[in-house]
């Protein structure tokens, strides 16, 4: 039972974007840079307050996602991450926030505004690697969107919605490199790609590539869950 003297204590929620696409067969995430402070200067997911209390915690993502780079969250799948509230992550006071997953093809520039200076598509491996640091606990966040974002490519068919509308086995196989972080040997890549009935299906096309003989191509199948799943390496980075 609760003391009759207790009040609830201050608590402002928030809402972060953690949204990927791949670019010249790279794994790339949207950030910002923070045009006031705290971390002004430092790169960071894009988001922000609820802008009031009747505004809805969904809704408050996509409009984030409109003023701070010019995206249509309309047109993207955004899906709970999960909720962030570790007592000090924001200097500004007790915040929790809660962050959104999307992972799409084809994603136009985008453009900042509201309290962005910048807004700019960034390689993953760049941020891995340290050599962007995000602001607040962004660098967490962006960690559960990587592992989710790889999750799926394992149990689901999203990896063909990255290629062309025929594809060779390679030019899948590169999607997988790009999002799990990890080369793969082509050849037991094949194998694990055609024990799974339906992920993918001969166009009756062939196309050069190169010197050797031309690549078969293949279209999506219509399979949306894989199974078996096809299992990312050990190796693959975290």
């Amino acid at each position: 039972m609760l003391d009759d003297d207790w009040t609830p204590p201050p608590v402002l929620l928030a809402v972060d974007l953690v949204i990927f696409t791949l670019r010249e067969a790279v794994l790339h995430v949207l950030l910002v840079e923070r045009g006031i402070e705290p971390f002004q200067g430092a790169w960071a997911l894009p988001g922000g307050f609820l802008a009031n209390d009747r505004e809805d915690v969904i809704a408050a993502a996509h409009r984030e996602l409109r003023e701070e780079a010019n995206l249509d969250a309309s047109q993207l799948h955004l899906e709970q991450l999960g909720a962030y509230g570790t007592p000090d992550r924001d200097p500004r006071g007790r915040v929790i926030s809660v962050a959104y997953l999307a992972i799409a093809p084809g994603l136009p520039e985008p453009r900042a505004g509201t309290d962005a200076a910048r807004a700019s598509w960034t390689p993953v491996p760049d941020i891995l690697r340290g050599r962007v640091r995000l602001a607040f606990d962004h660098d967490e966040i962006l960690g559960d969107g990587l592992e989710r974002a790889r999750s799926k490519l394992e149990h689901s068919a999203l990896a063909t919605a990255f290629c062309q509308e025929t594809f060779t086995i390679n030019e899948l196989q590169q999607v997988y490199e790009a999002v799990w972080g990890c080369p793969l040997d082509l050849r037991n890549f094949y194998r694990k790609v055609q024990a799974v009935t339906g992920f993918i299906v001969p166009a009756g096309a062939e196309r050069r590539t190169g010197k050797g003989r031309p690549a078969r191509l293949f279209k999506a199948g219509d399979r949306t869950t894989l199974h078996p799943p096809l299992i990312r390496p050990a190796t693959a980075t975290t």
